[in-house]
């Protein structure tokens, strides 16, 4: 009797844990939503923005989880994450009052609870073009969908259909990828010399479409959409394209805006077509780029170099505590390796960017 006692107090404790974050979204909320707008969760698609640890464990050089990554992450721990500290997944789910920290789905110290709230699929290197997560080994799109077909099978035991199906129509959607297909599958690596720009960046557009519709089919309706970021104005990428003088390497830039103004035509036809859905596109081309530009007027000091070794060139594996130092100040610093802004820069771009793109969704 007392085993079958304590059973059903454990079971009861339970209930009211996974109650608790039920209805944690509706009672937390960090920005002023408009009325009637809740998030029950936050989940994540894509690449290296948005991986909060997937790739540890996956067999690639794409990884992380080590130091000096995570550096100003709670308690200094690399979790995965190619930050110093949290991602763009994180600081968006804590402005909406969900959670300050979103688990990567494939975390083993994963726990029942973190899955009603959200999780990232996203892994390091993946891609809209199915040739480039092969090419480093990293978790592409189609196989995030189908963790998440797990994902959505799980939920469904824990809370029932009609909360899992809420959760699904109500909850926002990350889709942040792009810009390892430009930056490396098309001009480092050469990996598609059959296409022009034109015709690679719409195959990535086709590619990016054809997944919002494949997450609209599963009940999902709120779906952000990031643009590509001003690739030829990253560190790695001045490195490599933009002459002796490290200057922006304009041509990524183009293809950049290119995609973007495709991506962006895209969404707005499945939001006609579609009833129901509503795929927002978060231009953070020029935002970031104005950082880039004019570092002071953000607070930084340093934007043509990471904070991690020389700057110019490091980024995961390359970026470690054997070979590479770290600068004085990261807050100084928009980027921390040569490929990936600070958390500092994050949190600039989500304060510029939440409540335009939140209001959207009403």
């Amino acid at each position: 009797m007392k085993d079958n006692r304590s059973w059903s107090c454990s079971c009861f404790s339970l209930k009211l844990c996974l109650l608790s974050v039920l209805f944690l979204s509706e009672t937390l909320v960090a920005i002023k939503l408009p009325p009637n707008l809740t998030f029950p969760a936050l989940i994540a698609f894509g690449d290296s923005i948005v991986d909060t640890g997937n790739n540890n464990n996956v067999k690639t050089l794409v990884k992380c989880d080590f130091q000096p990554y995570g550096i100003n992450f709670q308690g200094g721990v690399p979790t995965g994450r190619f930050c110093d500290g949290r991602v763009p997944a994180d600081l968006i789910a804590e402005e909406l009052g969900i959670k300050s920290v979103v688990p990567a789905y494939l975390d083993s110290s994963l726990k029942t609870e973190d899955l009603l709230t959200g999780v990232s699929f996203a892994s390091g290197g993946s891609g809209y073009d199915p040739l480039t997560p092969k090419l480093v080994a990293v978790i592409s799109l189609e196989e995030q969908l189908k963790y998440f077909e797990e994902y959505i099978e799980k939920v469904k035991n824990i809370v029932g259909k009609e909360r899992k199906d809420f959760i699904l129509a109500n909850s926002l959607f990350l889709l942040v990828a792009g810009s390892d297909d430009i930056a490396n599958t098309y001009y480092v690596l050469r990996a598609r010399p059959h296409y022009d720009v034109d015709s690679y960046t719409t195959l990535m557009v086709n590619s990016a479409s054809d997944f919002v519709n494949k997450l609209y089919g599963y009940g999902v309706k709120r779906i952000a959409v990031f643009g590509a970021p001003p690739l030829g104005c990253v560190p790695s990428q001045r490195t490599v394209g933009g002459g002796l003088l490290r200057e922006c390497a304009e041509h990524y830039n183009e293809a950049a805006k290119l995609f973007n103004s495709k991506i962006s035509t895209k969404l707005d036809l499945l939001h006609k077509t579609l009833p129901g859905i509503k795929p927002v596109y978060i231009n953070i081309y020029d935002p970031l780029l104005d950082i880039i530009q004019r570092p002071a007027k953000y607070g930084f000091g340093v934007s043509n170099k990471g904070c991690c070794g020389t700057g110019v060139i490091e980024v995961a594996v390359l970026c470690n505590k054997i070979t590479s130092s770290v600068c004085p100040d990261v807050s100084s610093h928009v980027f921390w390796d040569s490929y990936h802004p600070t958390e500092k820069a994050y949190k600039v771009l989500v304060s510029l960017l939440i409540s335009k793109f939140v209001n959207q969704f009403v």
